[in-house]
């Protein structure tokens, strides 16, 4: 069974209900990714007007964890929002006149997800909120092989993948040299013993099983033998027609140009860049990513 809970400090009387999934980078971390139970509650710090539902997918956090590889696919999670969306009444009514408008937030594997739903549920939709994701598998794994795996330490990329070759992806070694020279420079733009509870929770939490079947062992792209490395929704992003916002950061692990594009080809699609963000922009570049989502919000909320 899947649970869900309320996010943050935000008012119990409001005009919109956002449902927020995600990945470890903030269970793939908004959506909520399945391995991870944590990622975000940036809420507490600068609550807004909407409600939202903070919401562990099955295999994560407090939702039961069973072990049947069969379940962790695609397309039954985008069932299971579904699912938690009609179970809570969400639609895309009128956040004045009745309060229970359904605004999808997805960031990272969520992103994927949120697309997902969009391109079959989009008449539920009142907004889409697509954060720090691509629309392509390929491209961002790409992103990772030919500009941001060439700018780390050699040597240690070397270590890393000699310990992805030998399945040793357990060994404490192999989180510490992705620490080093990788997540505290393009998931969370700080010292690592400095990140926020909700992320460190998330990141002792992950659930590997998950994790590694749908991206692979680590946040440098997604492999080969994981079963979203050939996702792609890039040439139908046209089709999704409801407001969509897409957040990207300068120093996050997704290329923030490919994003850029993404918003222009939603029609009704606008681009959030934030200067001095990573992949958790929602903690490292706050001001700029909670300014613009805010102003999203409401000018949804206007129409």
């Amino acid at each position: 069974m899947a649970r869900a809970r309320r996010l943050g400090d935000v008012p119990r009387r409001a005009d919109a209900r956002v449902i927020s999934w995600s990945c470890r980078r903030a269970s793939l971390a908004e959506l909520r990714r399945s391995e991870e139970p944590d990622g975000i509650q940036p809420g507490r710090q600068r609550p807004a007007r909407p409600a939202g539902r903070y919401y562990d997918q099955l295999g994560s956090g407090l939702s039961d964890q069973p072990g049947e590889p069969s379940l962790w696919q695609l397309d039954r999670f985008v069932d299971e929002v579904e699912q938690v969306r009609a179970a809570l009444g969400l639609d895309s009514g009128s956040f004045v006149l009745f309060g229970h408008s359904f605004v999808l937030f997805g960031h990272s594997w969520g992103g994927i997800l949120a697309i997902e739903y969009a391109l079959r549920y989009q008449q539920h939709l009142r907004g889409l909120v697509i954060s720090s994701m691509m629309a392509s598998g390929p491209a961002y794994s790409a992103y990772a092989e030919q500009v941001l795996m060439p700018e780390m330490d050699q040597a240690a990329l070397a270590e890393i993948k000699s310990l992805e070759a030998s399945g040793d992806i357990g060994n404490p070694r192999y989180m510490e040299l992705l620490t080093e020279q990788h997540y505290v420079r393009h998931v969370l733009r700080m010292p690592s013993a400095d990140w926020p509870d909700p992320v460190q929770r998330g990141f002792a939490h992950i659930n590997p099983a998950i994790y590694v079947s749908m991206q692979g062992p680590s946040e440098l792209g997604i492999s080969a033998d994981a079963s979203l490395a050939s996702w792609d929704r890039t040439a139908e992003l046209p089709s999704i027609e409801v407001p969509a916002l897409v957040i990207g950061a300068s120093y996050d692990t997704m290329d923030p140009a490919p994003m850029e594009m993404m918003a222009g080809r939603l029609p009704k699609g606008r681009y959030l860049h934030c200067q001095n963000g990573s992949h958790l922009a929602m903690y490292d570049d706050q001001g700029t990513y909670f300014a613009g989502l805010i102003d999203f919000l409401h000018d949804i909320g206007r129409r």
